[in-house]
């Protein structure tokens, strides 16, 4: 899916339903779409914050690449605290610790006093293609959620889904409330989601995707892209997809060995080519998960089918 035309939000509030609104980050690049959503929780006041984004100065001091252009004047952190208006945040939630979703959390605690819960810490050497995708070493939540652990407020009730796969450390969270469910990278609908090992985990994608499509969420709020309607339809598709991704890297297999760049080009026809690295990650993550299924075998960068 192509971005929409411009202007976008960037900064402003937007009120998605009664109990949630949204302020987009000024972070757009081809593996984030416009940017972060950040997701504001309750009507009243007390709050909670998902997804706080990039933060607005980097972790020695220095100005973010993230802030400047298409602000609407504000930074992000400034445009969070202005959308929140004169509630308190009583949470401040993660879906995982990629830096274009966490390092707010901890300027957003220091000027408001709310704790950073949701996601445990996970800070890697992140080896996939991306910077934008590497780990927030900063990260340090006040209490990590279990799956199905809750906290609420005067008018939401925030549920943990634990949904490991893009990452391991990767949460969901449900509005009990009103059908929501905050996917951060786990289901988006304008495109699907890089699973980069080591961390990254095919096997655990898949089942973390069969989770949601047994659930009954009304609407799916993505941390990037549009949101979801039509949950379940969505995400059988994502599962059809990855299945047919299988089967295309079983078939290229059964015509000889293939190194992953061969796989790229074959499977990714069109595909722009600074996404080719992400693809790539994937392939890889498939291949993995072929291994430890017995179909497939490496033999230094080169792959083949197990007879």
């Amino acid at each position: 899916m192509e971005p929409p035309e411009k202007p976008w939000p960037t900064g402003l509030v937007e009120q998605c339903e009664p109990l949630v609104r949204r302020v987009l980050a000024p972070n757009p690049s081809p593996y984030t779409f416009t940017g972060t959503q950040t997701y504001i929780v309750g009507a009243g006041d007390e709050v909670a914050v998902i997804d706080p984004g990039p933060s607005d100065v980097g972790a020695g001091g220095e100005p973010s690449p993230f802030k400047g252009a298409d602000t609407n004047g504000k930074g992000h952190v400034e445009a969070i605290l202005a959308a929140v208006g004169s509630a308190r945040i009583t949470a401040i939630l993660c879906t995982h610790t990629h830096r274009d979703h966490s390092p707010a959390a901890a300027p957003l605690k220091k000027l408001t006093g709310a704790p950073i819960i949701g996601c445990a810490p996970l800070a890697l050497v992140d080896s996939g293609p991306r910077a934008d995708s590497a780990f927030d070493h900063g990260y340090a939540p006040d209490r990590v959620l279990a799956d199905g652990e809750r906290i609420a407020g005067p008018d939401w009730t925030i549920e943990a889904v634990a949904t490991p796969g893009h990452t391991s450390n990767h949460l969901c969270y449900s509005v009990t409330e009103s059908g929501a469910l905050f996917t951060g990278d786990h289901v988006m609908a304008w495109s699907t989601s890089v699973v980069s090992p080591p961390d990254g985990d095919m096997a655990a994608y898949m089942a973390s995707l069969q989770k949601l499509y047994d659930r009954d969420d009304r609407t799916l709020y993505p941390a990037h892209g549009p949101a979801v309607t039509k949950p379940r339809q969505l995400v059988r598709g994502m599962l059809g997809h990855r299945r047919q991704r299988e089967a295309q890297i079983l078939r290229l297999l059964g015509e000889g060995p293939q190194q992953i760049p061969g796989f790229v080009a074959a499977m990714y026809k069109g595909l722009d080519p600074r996404l080719h690295g992400a693809a790539g990650r994937s392939v890889l993550a498939h291949l993995i998960d072929l291994q430890q299924k017995g179909r497939v075998r490496p033999e230094d960068e080169t792959w083949n089918l197990i007879a």
